[in-house]
């Protein structure tokens, strides 16, 4: 992350500011009542505020009731600045994302000639060439050649990336800068739905939709406070009872001031007004680590996930293969092998195949030939054969050398379907390779089998222990490979995966998935080409990579700006993380209830039954020591109101994240959160009893 993106994710005086007049904003009615718990303190103060003026003007002034209808205000603005602030951070990021939007000319290309029209004006399929310096002017694909891009605006990273056409590193985003080369690429989003736009609609949280989870809690706070408001309804008519059994009329203080100030202390209002700033603070952290999240809903489900699919290479392993030996048969030698290794490679641009040229020159002195002279005739790979060579002229004579490397089966099929043997030594060499979690090419020329070339991929540092976390987190974790079971196996064991697919294909990614979803689990994974939308689709949490295919990113409900597929580790703590806040905050919110319930009961009818001016008996209840009924109350009022703007940062930040099961998150939670939610209000009523007490203000 760049210093402007940590600079804009900062709460910095503009997003106060901004966030102070949302509060006011978002007092609009129907806004209030998206969130059932902070309608009812909304309605309360309009309530207050309403007996509070009529008494005025009918000469009947009440300091206490002042300061109860003011606080009540307070604690509902200052739910509304804990969202307001959550919402601004997204702007300030939207703000930025948005300046990478100018309004470009595109080079559209119309029977084979170039026309000069606005990006806007571009529709799905139109083609377009960018050159070197050239905005690109929209969501697309690279049909034609290869270039780097400069995708900083977006990513915050300012190395380049490469765009080609015909893989999956294809797909290109609109406002990103051309640095290299001509390329033509064919729209693939409508303007005003592109990516860039729905990134800024996402985190400026327009189209934030509430999660099944906080959905559910939501309902169960809204069965809380009515089940408050039932109870505090009936406490009017019981205290009118108890004070004519009692025959001491006008002792108890019980008004409809008083019972909303007793309602609105007892409902959940600590969460209620925290909830939505923790839902988009969740999605506010994933875009801080450069994570796109199409809704809530898959920021949540990351935090339920317990299988996590996960390609070895690039993800487990570095992913660039070197070749580290080559492995001749007896009666080859190793020169001979090296030279059709090199020969079979000149034209594989991979790193594996650069590796091969560079090796067989260095160790052994060979230098590449002239092509040209040779009428050489490269063979691709591809994933059909799985293998790829050259067939070039010999010397003078005419003779022609086809040289082959590729997968030990496929060399295999290759060598029988011309009738030749295929040596048993060889498969030995493949098993003694593939054991030691490498990966082994057979190298054929003419129909017989020369040897093998040893390539192996290096485990990432680290991962075996990151693993290991999510181990304790109860999430099993499973490694896709096109390797042969061996290589998968000794990669496995030494990564500390669970469990692994070898030579899998994209349908084999699919089955599995749903496998593991049949049996009730929740199922993230990574992906990156056309191959892999299927399965991105189907899992619950399905991370694609932003250099992948448009079918990838559009099939993921996660977009890494980054794509480094090691962050699917990271989606996962964070949805852990809010989960983890969000239940955190709703068991300090809960627990505050019975200390305020201390505070607020023995207020109301600490005078009932009482004579001659003495504490009635309920008041043994008062155990805070609170000075005066109308103190008291107030307190809890304050306290009430402040401990929203106090419990803020952490909403926005989350509570720390610790590797542990939902058991021990429980555990802990109860005894920092609940018994804290116990104590705290009763030191801080306390102290805020004090001090009303002491300037007089009831």
């Amino acid at each position: 992350m760049n210093t402007q993106s940590k600079i804009i994710l900062s709460l910095n005086k503009n997003i106060i500011i901004q966030a102070i007049k949302d509060s006011f904003k978002k007092l609009n009615p129907k806004t209030q009542l998206k969130n059932p718990v902070m309608f009812l303190v909304f309605v309360g103060a309009i309530l207050t505020s309403v007996i509070f003026l009529k008494n005025s003007f009918n000469g009947q002034f009440s300091g206490f009731n002042m300061q109860i209808a003011l606080w009540l205000w307070f604690t509902v603005l200052f739910a509304n600045f804990a969202e307001a602030v959550s919402e601004g951070r997204g702007k300030a990021q939207a703000e930025s994302l948005r300046k990478s939007k100018t309004n470009t000319k595109a080079r559209k290309l119309v029977n084979s000639k170039e026309e000069i029209v606005y990006a806007t004006e571009l529709k799905v399929n139109d083609l377009v060439v960018c050159e070197t310096g050239d905005i690109i002017p929209g969501d697309g694909e690279v049909v034609e050649g290869i270039s780097s891009v400069d995708e900083s605006a977006i990513t915050g990273e300012s190395a380049p990336v490469i765009r080609e056409s015909g893989g999956d590193r294809s797909a290109v985003t609109g406002g990103t800068k051309v640095i290299s080369d001509r390329i033509v690429i064919k729209i693939t989003s409508e303007q005003g739905n592109t990516f860039l736009d729905r990134m800024i609609a996402l985190v400026e949280g327009a189209k934030r939709q509430k999660t099944p989870n906080e959905i559910a809690l939501t309902i169960l706070l809204s069965g809380l406070s009515i089940v408050f408001l039932l109870a505090v309804v009936t406490l009017k008519p019981f205290a009118i009872y108890s004070e004519i059994a009692s025959g001491f009329k006008g002792n108890s203080p019980v008004t409809i001031t008083i019972l909303i100030a007793l309602l609105v202390c007892l409902i959940p209002t600590t969460i209620g007004g925290l909830l939505s700033a923790i839902g988009i603070s969740g999605m506010d952290r994933l875009v801080k680590r450069n994570i796109l999240a199409k809704s809530g809903k898959a920021v949540e489900a990351a935090g339920d996930i317990d299988v996590l699919l996960l390609d070895k290479t690039g993800t487990i392993t570095l992913g660039n293969r070197q070749v580290t030996a080559f492995l001749p048969l007896k009666h080859i030698s190793v020169v001979k092998l090296a030279e059709a290794a090199q020969l079979s490679s000149l034209a594989d641009e991979t790193p594996e195949g650069r590796s091969i040229v560079v090796l067989a020159k260095e160790t052994y002195g060979l230098r590449g030939i002239n092509i040209t002279e040779k009428d050489a005739k490269f063979i691709p790979f591809s994933a059909q054969t799985k293998m790829s060579g050259v067939d070039l002229r010999a010397n003078g004579d005419g003779a022609e050398r086809r040289i082959r490397k590729g997968a030990a089966d496929a060399i295999k099929n290759y060598i029988e379907s011309l009738g030749e043997e295929y040596p048993t030594e060889i498969s030995q060499i493949v098993n003694e390779v593939a054991q030691q979690g490498s990966t082994p090419l057979v190298v054929a020329e003419n129909g017989k089998v020369l040897g093998v070339i040893h390539l192996k991929d290096i485990v990432k540092g680290g991962i075996k222990e990151r693993f290991e976390q999510l181990r304790k987190m109860g999430i099993k974790t499973i490694m896709i490979t096109g390797d042969n079971p061996l290589t998968a196996v000794s990669i496995a064991a030494e990564a500390g995966v669970d469990d692994y697919i070898s030579e899998a294909k994209p349908e084999d990614k699919l089955k599995r998935i749903r496998e593991e979803q049949a049996k009730g689990h929740l199922i993230a994974m990574i992906g990156d080409g056309t191959n892999d939308a299927p399965a991105l689709a189907q899992a619950d949490v399905g991370v694609a990579m932003n250099t992948g295919t448009q079918a990838a990113r559009e099939a993921g409900n996660m977009v890494d700006l980054d794509s480094n597929p090691t962050k699917l580790i990271e989606v996962v703590e964070i949805g852990k993380q809010l989960l983890m806040t969000r239940g955190a905050l709703t068991t300090f919110s809960i627990a505050n209830d019975i200390a305020k319930y201390f505070a607020i009961i023995p207020a109301i009818f600490a005078s009932l039954y009482a004579v001659g001016g003495a504490k009635g008996p309920l008041s043994v209840l008062n155990l805070m020591g609170l000075v005066t009924p109308e103190s008291a109350i107030l307190s809890a009022v304050i306290f009430n109101a402040l401990i929203i703007i106090a419990l803020i940062p952490l909403a926005l930040k989350g509570v720390a994240y610790r590797p542990m099961g939902a058991a021990a998150v429980l555990k802990r939670n109860l005894w920092i959160y609940g018994f804290g939610g116990l104590i705290v209000p009763f030191i801080g009523i306390k102290l805020i009893d004090i001090m009303i007490n002491f300037l007089r203000f009831v």
